[in-house]
C-alpha cells in the first residue's frame, strides 16, 4: 500500500518524507487556503515547493468545472513537474476531461468519488487515480470502507489499471482497514501516519528494557 499525505503544509510533508515511508501527496484548494497560499502565483510555486520534497506523485487540483477550462488549467499544472497528478472532480465534464488526459499521458486523479458506479466511470476513462472519500461517508452514517471493498471487487473483476486511493482517511483504524481490503493508496493527515508507530505494549516494553540495561550498567 501506497502512503500519501494529504496536505498543503511543507514542514509536514517534510517530516513525512523524512520518516522514510511517503509515496506522494495530495492536496487541494482548501489545504492551500488552510497555509495561507493564495493568489494563483503562490499556489503554482507551493506545487513547485512540494515537487522538491518528495520523489512521488503530488495530486494538483484545478478549480475549473467545464471541459475546456478543466483541460486548460490541467495541462498547464502537469506542466509544471513530472510528478504531477491532474486532480479532476467526479462530474460530467470532469470525467470527460479525464479520457483526453489519460489519452495523452497526463497523470490523473479523479477527486469526490462517493459511489462503485462513479469509480467504474473513472476507470473507463483511464484515471490513473480514484479517490473515494470513506470520512465524509461515515460522517453521515454511510460505511465508507465497504465503497473501498466494492470498487476493488469491480476493478479486479475487469483488470482495471486504475489505483484506489482511499482519502479522507481520519485515524488508523481506517488505514489498517483500508490496507486489509486491498486499497492501493492512502491519504491522510501526518497523525494518522504517526499513530501507525504507537502502542501501549511497545511503550512499557522499550521502558522496560532500558531500566534493565541500566540496572545492569549499574546506574
Amino acid at each position: 500500500m501506497k502512503f500519501f499525505i494529504d496536505t498543503a503544509n511543507l514542514q509536514q510533508i517534510k517530516e513525512a518524507q523524512d520518516l522514510g515511508v511517503l509515496d506522494g501527496v495530495t492536496t487541494n484548494p482548501s489545504l492551500m487556503a488552510k497555509e495561507g497560499i493564495t493568489g494563483k502565483e503562490n499556489i503554482i510555486n507551493h506545487y513547485k515547493a512540494i515537487c522538491d520534497i518528495v520523489e512521488g506523485d503530488v495530486s494538483a487540483e484545478v478549480i475549473a468545472t467545464d471541459y475546456e477550462s478543466i483541460i486548460k488549467e490541467g495541462e498547464a499544472l502537469a506542466k509544471l513537474n513530472d510528478k504531477i497528478v491532474v486532480k479532476a472532480p467526479m462530474i460530467k465534464d470532469g470525467i470527460k476531461a479525464i479520457k483526453y488526459f489519460s489519452s495523452n499521458g497526463i497523470k490523473t486523479n479523479c477527486t469526490l468519488v462517493f459511489s462503485s458506479g462513479q469509480a467504474l466511470l473513472a476507470a473507463k476513462a483511464g484515471a490513473t487515480y480514484v479517490s473515494p472519500f470513506i470520512g465524509r461517508l461515515d460522517d453521515i452514517s454511510t460505511d465508507g470502507l465497504s465503497l473501498i471493498e466494492d470498487i476493488r471487487l469491480i476493478y479486479d473483476n475487469y483488470g482495471y489499471e486504475t489505483q484506489i486511493l482511499a482519502a479522507s482517511i481520519r485515524h488508523v483504524i481506517h488505514i489498517i482497514e483500508c490496507a486489509k481490503i486491498g486499497a492501493d493508496v492512502m491519504t491522510g493527515p501526518l497523525s494518522a501516519i504517526l499513530g501507525l508507530l504507537k502502542h501501549p505494549l511497545t511503550d512499557s516494553g522499550l521502558a522496560q528494557f532500558l531500566a534493565d540495561h541500566a540496572k545492569a550498567s549499574g546506574k
